[in-house]
């Protein structure tokens, strides 16, 4: 059996997001194997959701610093994997497994002299239109390691017409994201006031008014997500009868708390952990809003567009492949709390400026754009896509070309 190894810094990556991969490799007869730090999980909490997948998992102690002195020792644990497996194809994810394993390929090709395709799905780079100067050291490295891939799959137009020019091995492939699961029961109409009442009075312990109106925002409490900056914002609207809901774990849940805290916003932030159910949770909000200083192709603004919930957003590379300004919901040149709370109060309390359609009808004409737009970023686009990409490298490398 043909076997294929997927590659990510931390665990918990590829069922989060690459399940539909997987699964299209072990249709076209591959044994999956996946290397990553089991011991480091990101997204859910502990490795159970890889059981029963028939994915193998070897561990790899990865570090996500490029200057630790246990860099080398990821390396040679993972040159030494794919020398014992000897695998017929490897792809992998996130900045500092995809240098890691692109390396460890090349002295492998090099000293067994087999070629074996290699793909690197890049899913944001860190350099980008705007990006600080430090981000843009990437850049040459991402630059060179291209020469040693095959395919090299972008999720956002602006790296893809960034990566075309790089020196591929290969060449770069646009894929939209990693496919959103469409359903007809993505609908945010599907619960009244008193319904959206109940259901958060489960999540947050608090009752609230049936009229509340719901701001929801999921993502890694990280510093890159910047949910400080929603906190803040929240400040701002004081005077409406509205409350943030903060769904997600992260290294900045302590600095969050601290700062609702200090700001009296204890009945109007909440923050509740890790999301399970994010489709019921998006039914129960009024509106979806991200506030991260860097994205890809965000997952969760797709889900809230499946949803049909109208996005209050950076404007920042990634989401603008999303949400057209004024269509889809309002897009935020700056990352002041302030610029965000004038959209928030535009999304609930002012009329159109252009036209005299009332802010409820509004939000819903929003929610309808977006559940059209993301069709184009489906689970049945993107493994379309997937599998063409799979199946052409594996014939071309298994001709020898």
């Amino acid at each position: 059996m043909k076997k294929a190894l997927l590659v990510t810094r931390v665990s918990g990556f590829i069922p989060q997001h690459e399940m539909n991969n997987v699964k299209i490799l072990q249709k076209m007869g591959y044994e999956v194997h996946y290397a990553t730090d089991l011991n480091t999980v990101v997204y859910g909490k502990d490795n159970s959701r890889l059981d029963n997948t028939g994915i193998i998992t070897h561990q790899i102690d990865f570090v996500r610093s490029p200057f630790s002195g246990e860099v080398k020792k990821s390396y040679m644990q993972l040159k030494q994997l794919m020398l014992s497996e000897d695998f017929d194809l490897i792809h992998c994810h996130m900045p500092m497994s995809g240098v890691i394993a692109r390396l460890a390929a090349k002295k492998v090709r090099n000293e067994n002299g087999r070629l074996v395709p290699v793909l690197y799905t890049a899913h944001g780079f860190h350099f980008f239109k705007g990006a600080p100067l430090k981000n843009w050291l990437y850049y040459p490295v991402e630059r060179y390691l291209a020469r040693y891939t095959d395919r090299l799959i972008l999720i956002n137009h602006e790296d893809y017409k960034r990566a075309k020019k790089f020196p591929i091995r290969g060449r770069a492939e646009y894929v939209p994201g990693v496919g959103i699961k469409l359903s007809e029961n993505n609908n945010n109409n599907s619960m009244d006031g008193s319904q959206k009442a109940a259901y958060i009075y489960n999540i947050i312990g608090k009752r609230i008014n049936p009229d509340t109106k719901i701001l929801v925002s999921i993502g890694e409490l990280s510093k890159r997500k910047n949910h400080l900056l929603l906190v803040e914002m929240m400040a701002e609207l004081a005077d409406l009868d509205i409350i943030c809901i903060i769904g997600g774990s992260g290294s900045e849940e302590k600095v969050l708390r601290k700062r609702v805290y200090e700001l009296h916003l204890d009945k109007k932030v909440f923050l509740i952990g890790y999301v399970n159910d994010v489709q019921t949770l998006m039914s129960a909000s009024d509106c979806f809003i991200l506030t991260s200083f860097q994205e890809g192709l965000p997952v969760v603004v797709m889900e809230a567009m499946a949803a049909g919930l109208p996005i209050i957003a950076s404007r920042i590379r990634g989401v603008t492949d999303l949400i057209e300004h004024a269509k889809g919901g309002y897009l935020v040149h700056s990352f002041e709390p302030e610029d965000f709370a004038v959209k928030v109060r535009r999304m609930f309390t002012e009329k159109d400026r252009k036209s005299a359609v009332p802010r409820d009808v509004r939000r819903k004409q929003m929610g309808s754009w977006n559940r059209e737009r993301v069709k184009k970023f489906s689970k049945d686009v993107v493994e379309k896509r997937m599998w063409d990409i799979y199946e052409e490298i594996t014939n071309r490398f298994d001709c020898g070309l």
